[in-house]
């Protein structure tokens, strides 16, 4: 199957990250360009760390990509901040070029390199990507635009690298795209039929299959007769 933003999907570049100050905290979002093959394993690429495993890494959330042209519009809205969103500005691993979210969708299944990836959830950011731009304001403008990129599973350990072709070998036709979903969490008011989608859709970050079904428990019970 070709891939839904064409067969001229790629991947541009490649990054990880160590752990370092940023500013009052330790964060590994500094990311640094990669030259040859990576290692994608199941809890990310070989040489990228994450500082706060609560909300960062693990299977669901193994590798992070940014599609390279949503950098132009975060310049027009941040102009003075230009210096600093270029590609690996949103502490991505996977710099992609020729996709978006609105292209892909959660469940989406993969081929890069010999690696297979699965598509799990959006990018909710958190107050280090405007500690890193210096620009506060960037957390609310990623929430309400849904320039999120999104996070991948490694459903098949392999290696990838810059130049690779992007294939998406599964796709979720009838599924959520990333900014779908994003949308969703930005507006925070889930009803019963929704919620129940959420349970069942393929591919999601296990986490969110679990904060639904607990939403749907809670209003279930809310509305049984006594």
């Amino acid at each position: 199957m070709s891939s839904g933003g064409g067969a001229e999907a790629s991947l541009r570049a490649v990054h990880v990250g160590r752990i370092a100050p940023l500013g009052p905290v330790p964060s590994a979002f500094f990311k640094q360009p990669v030259s040859g093959r990576v290692a994608a394993g199941p809890l990310g690429l070989a040489g990228d760390e994450q500082a706060d495993k609560k909300v960062h890494g693990g299977h669901d959330k193994a590798v992070y990509a940014y599609p390279s042209e949503g950098y132009t519009a975060w310049i027009e809205d941040f102009p003075a901040r230009a210096r600093t969103l270029v590609p690996g500005g949103m502490g991505e691993n996977l710099v992609t070029s020729g996709l978006s979210e609105d292209e892909i969708h959660i469940g989406d299944v993969l081929r890069i390199g010999s690696a297979t990836l699965q598509v799990t959830q959006p990018r909710q950011p958190c107050f280090k990507l405007g500690l890193y731009h210096r620009e506060p304001k960037m957390v609310r403008r990623m929430i309400e635009t849904a320039r999120c990129g999104w996070y991948l599973r490694v459903l098949e350990a392999g290696d990838l690298g810059a130049g690779d072709r992007i294939e998406v070998i599964e796709r979720q036709e009838k599924g959520w795209t990333v900014r779908r979903f994003a949308a969703l969490i930005a507006q925070k008011t889930l009803d019963t039929e929704t919620l129940a989608e959420i349970v069942a859709m393929p591919g999601l970050a296990e986490s969110w299959q679990m904060k639904a079904l607990g939403l749907l428990a809670q209003m279930k019970g809310v509305h049984q007769p006594q």
